[in-house]
């Protein structure tokens, strides 16, 4: 097993091989946590014979200087006299290296933009694309009762899914997945809504619409709130959204506690995402939030990063301070009744909350 995960972390497996082994660790969390840890390990395991290298070669270097009488054996005693006789002797080759050291570094600094690019290419966004949306959408639908609340001549920009956090018809999603500069959004009964963009946080990659549709009923209460406190690791997690015009389940479990790279406004969890979920709201087993999920690694199964909802949070109070509608209110501590039920009673009750953005111009 261990030399099945060095050979596929390595990518030297052949492709039928490598497909196989991909479809069992979709199926099983077990051999996707494997994964992750032995990818860690082997991180970990080059980063230090990297400093054990690096710190024979110093040594190699010091013992030799000291053979030869340039250098003391001890570190602690540097003699004065060869210090300077030794700068006077090499000055012009010193001052050349820097010179070549200096030219080097702007070489470097005006390329380093070409790693960062690559880098971004790891990450992708988990909204829909025009082509998957043409796919995907059935307007034709008997669960749909209006054929379309766009306005004639709309064109299609992308989607993806949101949750409402007010019973007035206040909804949450990504600021990726409004790439138009209108949205319909659609229950889980098909019906669909005109919203309005109140407000956008490009930073932290987040949005709110307001449903400003008259056939809307707003809700007294909203069956879930937000967790303020920390995560844990291997917490069970589980998520709804649309990455198709049906409301999709799906579970997993925190991976890690922080995003790619070291992100701290996200987490990552063991889950597989699709294009549509972004948006969606991610629950721990009590039926908190805990954020929204954004985006997937591009080149690992399962890898998918989560914004956390203390984000959430700072957002809406940022949202509440800019905003010059004094009578707007946000409930960010939200009533939570349903901690004691089971998965199929949590799923009935959260899944009219979760919501279908399509994006227009």
């Amino acid at each position: 097993m261990i030399e099945s995960l060095e050979r596929y972390i390595n990518g030297e497996m052949e492709p039928d091989e490598k497909q196989y082994f991909e479809q069992q660790r979709a199926a099983n969390p077990e051999l996707d946590q494997m994964v992750i840890t032995h990818r860690v390990f082997m991180q970990t395991l080059a980063s230090y014979s990297e400093r054990k290298n690096l710190q024979e070669e110093l040594n190699s270097v010091h013992n030799d200087l000291a053979e030869k009488g340039n250098i003391s054996k001890n570190m602690n005693e540097i003699p004065e006299g060869k210090v300077i006789s030794f700068w006077q002797r090499y000055r012009k080759t010193t001052v050349m290296a820097a010179c070549i050291a200096g030219i080097t570094a702007l070489i470097i600094s005006s390329v380093i933009s070409i790693p960062a690019k690559n880098n971004s290419n790891k990450i992708e966004q988990l909204s829909r694309t025009v082509e998957q949306l043409k796919r995907t959408q059935d307007y034709q639908s008997t669960k749909i009762k209006d054929a379309t609340k766009m306005p004639q001549g709309a064109v299609m920009k992308g989607g993806g899914s949101a949750f409402l956090i007010n019973g007035e018809g206040y909804l949450l999603t990504n600021a990726h997945v409004l790439k138009g500069s209108n949205a319909v959004a659609v229950n889980n009964e098909g019906e669909e809504f005109n919203t309005a963009i109140v407000y956008v946080d490009n930073i932290r990659d987040l949005a709110i619409l307001k449903i400003t549709d008259q056939d809307y009923t707003p809700v007294k209460s909203i069956p879930y709130d937000f967790k303020s406190s920390e995560n844990d690791l291997s917490e069970d997690v589980f998520t709804l959204g649309y990455p198709s015009n049906n409301i999709t389940y799906n579970k997993g479990y925190i991976s890690a506690l922080k995003g790619y790279d070291g992100d701290t406004s996200t987490i990552c969890i063991s889950l597989l995402a699709n294009p549509g979920n972004s948006g969606g709201p991610v629950f721990n087993r009590n039926g908190e939030v805990i954020g929204v999920l954004s985006t997937r690694e591009a080149n690992a199964q399962g890898v998918t990063f989560v914004i956390k909802s203390k984000e959430i949070l700072r957002m809406i109070n940022e949202w509440r301070k800019s905003s010059d509608s004094v009578h707007i209110s946000i409930a960010t501590t939200l009533k939570n009744n349903h901690r004691s039920a089971d998965r199929t009673q949590q799923i009935k009750r959260l899944e009219n909350y979760v919501y279908n953005i399509k994006a227009y111009n």
